[in-house]
């Protein structure tokens, strides 16, 4: 059965998707502010999202971006900002179609079908890892050192992480790392990554000099090593 993560601040319009969707044989969970969303995402990782980006804590455009730091799940955005610059705003941080409010519940099913045809419903979460004495959660993108101490990485250290995280064990090309973070323009300079995996090292390996987790395959590219 699809599980859906229905986000939105209103309680009618939950009440609404919940007994619509349902009755189409969703599994529907709720979450009404983006704080609850990101971890209900974590804690019952969804196939599809609905997501009102008006929400009272965190703007969906944030909840946007921090599930895709770690799950490429289907994201429709359903919102009563009608204006270009907030869909642009909500595509670029990764969702995968916009609705406006006010919605007619069919065209709104009918964009959740479209999507998951489209492209499958999928998860790809992994919301928390080990990494020496640190546990890395990508759905709050954090990471806590055994001591309750915070780890603070910048955002590409964070994007270098995450790339080789979401594929435990897979050896992620040099090629591929420089062009998902960098773009492809910055292909040959190996010397990035280079750099900033010695910095991740410092930050989160016990011995940084013999890596166990961060690992090089010289030549190749690199791997996460649970």
């Amino acid at each position: 059965m699809t599980r859906i993560l229905v986000v939105d601040d209103e309680p009618q319009i939950l009440r609404a998707l919940r007994i619509n969707l349902r009755a189409r044989r969703y599994e529907v969970d709720i979450a009404a502010s983006g704080a609850a969303a990101l971890k209900a995402a974590a804690s019952h990782p969804p196939d599809l999202v609905v997501l009102d980006l008006g929400l009272p804590d965190i703007d969906g455009v944030e909840v946007i971006r921090g599930l895709r730091g770690w799950t490429a799940v289907p994201i429709i955005v359903l919102s009563g900002r009608a204006g270009s610059e907030d869909k642009v705003a909500a595509l670029d941080a990764g969702a995968d179609d916009y609705v406006t409010k006010p919605f007619g519940v069919e065209e709104l099913l009918a964009r959740i079908r479209a999507v998951t045809r489209r492209l499958g419903v999928s998860s790809e979460a992994v919301p928390a890892l080990r990494i020496g004495q640190h546990t890395v959660d990508l759905a709050d993108r954090t990471v806590l050192s055994d001591d309750g101490t915070e780890v603070k990485l910048t955002p590409t250290q964070w994007n270098v992480l995450e790339k080789l995280l979401r594929h435990p064990g897979k050896l992620i090309s040099q090629r591929q790392l420089l062009q998902d973070v960098w773009g492809p323009e910055y292909q040959n300079e190996t010397n990035y990554l280079r750099q900033y995996l010695a910095q991740l090292r410092r930050k989160l390996e016990d011995d940084p000099a013999r890596p166990r987790h961060l690992i090089t395959e010289p030549g190749m590219g690199y791997r996460y090593r649970p």
